[in-house]
């Protein structure tokens, strides 16, 4: 079965408009748990847009099942992933002016700057997922340095459609398959809604999905435990229908 990561950052973001100290992330962790979420996902931004380096302390002490922090290769952000030491951290490319994260990383043009932090991961007992575009070389750069897992980038099929989504679609297929016989596991996210998500269940090998947004506005209408549910649900029937 494909799991289902929720990333809470935008609970935050509500948060962080007023400065006040509640939605709790606690909370909002804690109701997507019980709902059926497979993990909590966050990203602690240089910019400290929407969570806080606090909310990575707190949320540490109360996830049970598993902590996924994104960050980008700052090493502030790095000192805290050590300490902090999440079951897994994905790397992502950061720009301040972005509203948010815009394409995959470039992990075949920064091996260098890349493969001792995997290494200080990993000697650490944290997993690490490289966020990429769908494109065979960055998959077997992700290789090469040692990455165990590839979180493959879905907002371009996401921003598509029709046949321009489809050709999309069928490189992410490529590039899952080229990560499986390269022995990486492959997560995959961004963009994706109740609307577009069940093709994506078309990938080969799909360990988990980081999925955001989306879940945060069905929340405003329909709550939060109930939105994770409707994504469980939506996930659960290619699953069923033995399609995996």
């Amino acid at each position: 079965m494909i799991r289902l990561g929720v990333n809470i950052d935008h609970v935050a973001t509500l948060r962080q408009a007023r400065r006040t100290v509640y939605p709790r992330l606690t909370d909002a962790a804690a109701l997507c748990e019980q709902a059926g979420a497979h993990g909590i996902t966050v990203h602690l931004r240089e910019d400290r847009r929407h969570i806080q380096d606090a909310d990575v302390y707190a949320l540490r002490k109360t996830i049970a099942t598993r902590m996924n922090l994104e960050l980008a290769n700052t090493p502030e952000i790095i000192a805290v992933a050590l300490e902090v030491k999440p079951d897994e951290v994905c790397m992502v490319p950061e720009r301040r002016e972005e509203l948010t994260t815009e394409g995959g990383l470039d992990v075949a043009a920064q091996r260098d700057a890349l493969a001792p932090v995997v290494a200080q991961m990993r000697d650490a007992g944290i997993s690490v997922s490289m966020f990429i575009n769908p494109d065979l070389r960055q998959v077997e750069a992700c290789a090469a340095i040692g990455a165990p897992y590839i979180e493959l980038h879905t907002g371009t099929y996401a921003d598509t459609a029709d046949a321009e989504q489809a050709r999309e679609l069928e490189r992410l297929i490529a590039a899952a398959r080229r990560a499986r016989e390269l022995g990486l596991r492959v997560n995959a996210g961004h963009g994706l809604n109740l609307d577009n998500v069940k093709a994506v269940l078309a990938i080969p090998g799909l360990d988990t999905l980081n999925i955001g947004h989306s879940i945060i506005c069905h929340a405003v209408f329909a709550g939060l435990g109930q939105a994770v549910r409707d994504m469980l649900d939506a996930l659960q029937l290619k699953t069923e229908n033995g399609k995996r």
